[in-house]
């Protein structure tokens, strides 16, 4: 059956929802106030993200790839050193080591979560190799014990890359705060979000968090004198006011989240095959399944009124803007590339509208092994 435009599911919705009204608030408090850079918002912002993740520093910049490229010039990462990433992440990941000056080494992933594999990290090291950058893909904690343990047996850096991960947990430790920092976007996509550009490097590290507010202010020690060659890389004020408004509510939002995935994982069984959860402090940013027929399958789904997203659909190592990087064999991201679909999951989804996107599945799968 072919739904009408009425009936379109969409894959998620941006605009603002039940906290509109605050919203427009938020926004007119900093209209009111004149101020819109480096402000009293961003201050209160950077101390509540901070309270709430865990750690004992937030320090507010333009996006979640300048949040990794900071952190990691701000740990001592300088150009001519290697730093390690997965092969299956957005490409803004390896980006940052890039715009920090060093050269990304892609390494694989493991094939049950897609998340920085240990021992392919490992193999990774080399003697120029001087930190690492795990992603908290999905939502879904990378094996932080495993990747300290490589860090600590090499003397490694680890900033963690936590751009979709806001308030996970790893072994019941929070994300962001296992390794020296951890980068975090708030990109209008993200569970917690702005309605704009926006990042936060997260640490316990005072001197860390000092030389992230040094660097993204354009190493300016005080006005007009510039200490270190930085960069111009703040949070605004309007993005902080709104993050604030947001913040309260990504507790409840993720717990939504989390019962939306328990459901797809427990009425999809057998049809398609949801990347493994590791650990119950996964998030769920998104809820990629994985399909051999993923084009027919997500074709059927459009047939359907449901939209889905293929999220990186070419890993790492295959990206032409890596082409001068040293070739490496990743064939478990290679393989999940092909595979994976994203299906709708998000705080404002209704069971109702989980139920058709699982039933439309089962449908598809059942009509394949009938064929």
């Amino acid at each position: 059956m072919i739904h009408g435009e009425d009936e379109r599911l969409p894959f998620a919705d941006l605009r603002p929802g039940s906290d509109a009204a605050e919203i427009r608030e938020a926004v007119e408090r900093v209209l009111a106030s004149g101020w819109f850079v480096l402000g009293p918002e961003v201050e209160a912002f950077e101390a509540e993200f901070a309270a709430a993740a865990g750690a004992k520093h937030a320090v507010g910049v333009a996006s979640g790839t300048d949040a990794i490229a900071l952190a990691l010039r701000a740990a001592g990462v300088n150009p001519g050193d290697e730093v390690i990433v997965p092969a299956m992440t957005a490409a803004f990941t390896a980006l940052a080591v890039v715009a920090a000056g060093a050269t990304p080494v892609i390494a694989d992933v493991d094939p049950r979560t897609l998340t920085l594999d240990g021992r392919a990290c490992a193999d990774a090291v080399t003697s120029r190799t001087r930190a690492i950058v795990p992603v908290h893909l999905y939502g879904q904690p990378a094996d932080m014990m495993e990747i300290m343990a490589v860090a600590d047996r090499h003397r490694l850096v680890v900033i963690e890359d936590c751009c979709q991960a806001h308030l996970a947990t790893c072994n019941g430790l929070p994300v962001g705060t296992i390794g020296a920092a951890g980068a975090f976007s708030f990109y209008p996509t993200k569970n917690l979000a702005a309605l704009g550009d926006g990042g936060a490097v997260m640490t316990s590290d005072g001197a860390l968090a000092d030389r992230v507010r040094l660097l993204r202010n354009g190493g300016q020690t005080h006005r007009n004198h510039h200490a270190v060659a930085g960069v111009n890389s703040r949070l605004d004020e309007l993005q902080a006011a709104i993050l604030r408004v947001r913040l309260p509510n990504l507790l409840p939002e993720t717990a939504l989240r989390r019962l939306h995935a328990a459901f797809y994982r427990e009425a999809l069984h057998g049809a398609v095959v949801p990347v493994a959860e590791r650990d119950a402090g996964h998030v769920y940013h998104l809820f990629p399944v994985r399909s051999a027929r993923r084009e027919a399958l997500q074709a059927h789904l459009t047939r359907a009124g449901i939209e889905t997203l293929i999220h990186y659909p070419v890993p790492l190592h295959k990206q032409p803007a890596f082409a001068n990087l040293a070739p490496r064999d990743c064939p478990v991201a290679a393989q999940a590339a092909d595979e994976l679909l994203s299906l709708p999951l998000h705080p404002r989804l209704h069971a109702r509208q989980a139920a058709r996107v699982a039933d439309a599945i089962q449908t598809f799968e059942k009509g394949s092994i009938d064929a």
